[in-house]
Parts: structure tokens; C-alpha cells; sequence
């Protein structure tokens, strides 16, 4: 008995040695044994490109975006002539002076970009991209060129209205619905920086309704991260789906370049704007003749207001809509329209939206009293050039 479980001990040694042996140097050999109760080796997230290359699994791209509104953005180049000197034909300048001025004229060239806005050759672009040009030219993503003339400008929202003629079909831009935008929103900034070319970059909606910036008279800006250098002036911004959310105006830089700060006209403004130019040639806006001034937190105080309420009424154009409704400086106006004044830009806006020609009722404090006066909106004059 003790010899047959010596035998056994030893076979079964042997067998597990050859085992060992053949694990280690020919697992193949075992590769098609059945194996009772398999373990499953744990899942590994990869990604599997299919033939065309393209990754199965979803990957964030804005592409779409970007194809959808690409043909509806154009590089605008623009030029004019610019006298060197007053007195450069003056025969005592010259006698002085001689010719080191040169020629007494010059032609500087500009940049920017601009948005088909409809079928029939309309674009909307920055009034300061095209201010003062004697020839504007557009080129298309495509390389064509055409001629372009300016139909309509307001510089105190910076906006202006080319009409080209294309032997091609044009490809309008959609615009976004209004007030659909929050921040947070991906945008897409497209133009020509820098001249470069066609150039897509990509950022948030980093704040809605930026004014005080000293930019524009009339401000309601939409920041932005997406990179907008000096050439995208005019161009579109747009969002996630292509759609026009702004035309591309400002940057805040220390260097001429992109730090990040970006603002750009929202597209209600901007097709409000759009559609007084294209029916009347110009933009109307109310205007009453008053200068206002923010109340501080002391001007607040000493009138009895709210602080970020109200505006004070610093001055009274005589014979102004506002003169013959009785509106006195030290006034405070409260609201107009029934809609509260916030500040002094918003007093601004609230007016400028009125109808010349007709009356409001404007809110005021007077002495610490509150008053009420009815005022004949008048149009607001044209700004000087």
C-alpha cells in the first residue's frame, strides 16, 4: 500500500511538472482545452474607427456648424483716398517744404469681414469696416470677387448694409431666434484676421448685454472667448447649429491681438437695424434733448433715491421736446413708458426706441416729489461726422 502511494505521488508531480513546463513555454497547446467556468476579462473603452476612418464613438465637433455658415461669411477689402498735407499745394509750403510730403494724396487700404443676409446680395457687416471707403470689394470663400456699394450705415450702433451682384447663387445666413442665446452658449467667430483667410474659432458666451464700454453709442454687446482679432470686424458669429447670434465688432486687448474678451452686436439689434435701412435709408430713433448723468452712490443720497435707480437730468436743450414738456436739470428721471430707468444708458435706449411724433409719459422726482409729464418724442439728429 505505502509503495502504490508513492507511485501515485510521484505520477502526479510529474504530470503537473510537464503542466508548468508546457503552460510556460507552449500555451498554445492548451489554447483549445475547454475550461470549466471561464473568467471574463473586464471590459476596455476603446474606440473603433470604421473604414472611412471616422471614430464610432461620439466625439464633439462643430463642423456641421461651421459648413452651414461658411458660405454665407465674406472677406471685405476696402480703400480710399486720404489727402497728405492741407497746404501740399500750396506754392509757400512747397517753397519751404519742397516734396518731402510726396504726392498730396495717398490710397489706404482696409480689411473686415461681412454676412450674406439674403439671397438677392445684402450683407451686414461694421460701420467702422467701411466708413469713409471710396471702393469696396467682397471675396467669397470660394475665391470670387464682386464689387460691392454701400447701402445704408448707422454709426451709433456700428453697423452698416452692402449690396453685391453674384453670378452665383448666394447663400444667406439663418439667423438665430431672438434671445435664444444664454451664457454659456458654444459660438463659433468667423472672418478673415489678419488678412489670413477664412478662420473659424470656437468659445463661449461669456456675458449677455454689455454696455458702458465706450464703444458704441448704443451698446448691448454679447461676450465672447472665441478668438476675434483685427479683420473679423463684420464677421458672424454663430452658434452650435450655424446660426447668426452676432456680427463681430470689438476685442479688449493690450497687444492689438485676442485676450480673450470679445463683443459682439446681438442679431436683434442687428436685423432691427438691418430692416430700418433697408426701408427708410436710415435708422430713426427718438430723442428728447436732454444730458443725463448715472446717479452716484451720493447723488443718490442727497435725492432721496435708490442707489442704481433713476437718472439725473444734467442739462436741457432749450426749445427741446423735453424743454416744452417742462423736464428741468436736477430732475430725476424714474421711468419712461412705464419702464424703469436703471441708468443713464438705459434712459438712453428706452428713449431711442420710442416713435418720433408721438407722446410718453415720463416719471420723474422732482425736489424729492414724484411727477409725471407727458413728452413729445422728437427725432434724434443725426451724429457728426
Amino acid at each position: 500500500m505505502h509503495r502504490l502511494w508513492l507511485i501515485f505521488a510521484q505520477a502526479v508531480t510529474v504530470t503537473v511538472a510537464t503542466l508548468f513546463v508546457i503552460q510556460t513555454l507552449k500555451p498554445e497547446w492548451l489554447a483549445s482545452r475547454p475550461v470549466a467556468n471561464p473568467v471574463q476579462p473586464a471590459a476596455v473603452a476603446t474606440q473603433q474607427a470604421d473604414p472611412a476612418g471616422n471614430a464610432r464613438s461620439k466625439v464633439a465637433s462643430y463642423a456641421d456648424a461651421a459648413q452651414s455658415a461658411l458660405p454665407a461669411v465674406v472677406h471685405i477689402f476696402t480703400s480710399q483716398e486720404v489727402r497728405r498735407h492741407p497746404f501740399i499745394n500750396d506754392p509757400v509750403f512747397r517753397h519751404f517744404f519742397g516734396d518731402r510730403f510726396g504726392p498730396d494724396s495717398q490710397r489706404q487700404s482696409g480689411l473686415g469681414s461681412g454676412v450674406v443676409v439674403s439671397a438677392d446680395g445684402l450683407l451686414l457687416t461694421n460701420n467702422h469696416v467701411v466708413e469713409s471707403a471710396d471702393e469696396i470689394e467682397v471675396a467669397f470663400h470660394d475665391g470670387r470677387k464682386t464689387k460691392a456699394k454701400l447701402v445704408g450705415a448707422d454709426p451709433e450702433s456700428d453697423l452698416a448694409i452692402l449690396k453685391i451682384v453674384s453670378d452665383k447663387p448666394l447663400t444667406p445666413i439663418t439667423f438665430a431666434a431672438a434671445e435664444s442665446l444664454r451664457i454659456g452658449d458654444v459660438v463659433l467667430a468667423i472672418g478673415n484676421p489678419f488678412g489670413v483667410g477664412q478662420t473659424v474659432t470656437s468659445g463661449i458666451v461669456s456675458a449677455l448685454g454689455r454696455s458702458h464700454l465706450g464703444i458704441n453709442t448704443f451698446e448691448n454687446f454679447i461676450q465672447t472667448d472665441a478668438a476675434i482679432n483685427p479683420g473679423n470686424s463684420g464677421g458672424a458669429l454663430v452658434d452650435s447649429n450655424g446660426h447668426l447670434v452676432g456680427i463681430n465688432t470689438a476685442i479688449y486687448s493690450q497687444s492689438g491681438g485676442s485676450m480673450g474678451i470679445g463683443f459682439a452686436i446681438p442679431v436683434s439689434l442687428a436685423k432691427s437695424v438691418m430692416e430700418q435701412i433697408i426701408k427708410t435709408g436710415a435708422v430713426t430713433r427718438g430723442w428728447i434733448g436732454v444730458e443725463v448723468q448715472d446717479m452716484t452712490a451720493e447723488l443718490a443720497e442727497s435725492f432721496g433715491i435708490k442707489q442704481g435707480q433713476g437718472a439725473l437730468i444734467a442739462g436741457v436743450m432749450r426749445g427741446s421736446p423735453a424743454d416744452k414738456a417742462g423736464i428741468k436739470p436736477g430732475d430725476v428721471l424714474l421711468a419712461v413708458a412705464g419702464k424703469p430707468v436703471r441708468d443713464a444708458q438705459v434712459m438712453l435706449d428706452l428713449i431711442a426706441a420710442l416713435t418720433p411724433g408721438e407722446s410718453a409719459r415720463f416719471g420723474l422726482s422732482r425736489e424729492g416729489k414724484p411727477l409725471e409729464v407727458a413728452v413729445a418724442i422728437g427725432r434724434r439728429p443725426k451724429p457728426p461726422r
